[in-house]
């Protein structure tokens, strides 16, 4: 019995050894690839600022006024972000009263914050009838 337990250990022993190292090294590259796998995270009903030129003064709403957001990036990044660190805004300059059109949702965030999705990704401008 004890012949058997020594060479269960000490037979092949490199081998071994050089297997427990390449399972270890396997562990810590599978350990490291799911931590640096990026942090997905959604905002929900974030308001849509209108941006038109300085001598435009004309009223404008968008519908709808609010949208949501998708981001990914760092694990750090995403979980310290707040909602007041993303800009949405949809640019009307150079429209005319009277259209009725869609406009694309523009999305900005901090550096390493990648944009997913934003939902719905067009908004439509309306504009007040004039009394």
């Amino acid at each position: 019995m004890i012949k058997f337990l020594r060479d269960l250990f000490l037979n092949d022993v490199w081998l071994k050894l050089f297997s427990l190292a390449l399972a270890v090294l396997i562990w810590l590259t599978v350990s490291l690839a799911v931590q640096k796998r990026p942090e997905v995270r959604t905002f929900s009903k974030l308001p849509v600022m209108t941006m038109s030129a300085t001598g435009d003064v004309r009223q404008m709403r968008v519908r709808p006024a609010l949208v949501d957001v998708t981001v990914q990036g760092e694990r750090t990044l995403v979980t310290d972000l707040r909602a007041n660190d993303i800009l949405i805004r949809v640019d009307l300059t150079g429209m005319k009263s009277g259209d009725s059109v869609k406009r694309r949702v523009e999305v900005s965030t901090l550096a390493g914050i990648t944009l997913v999705r934003v939902e719905p990704q067009e908004v439509e401008v309306v504009f007040p009838l004039a009394p």
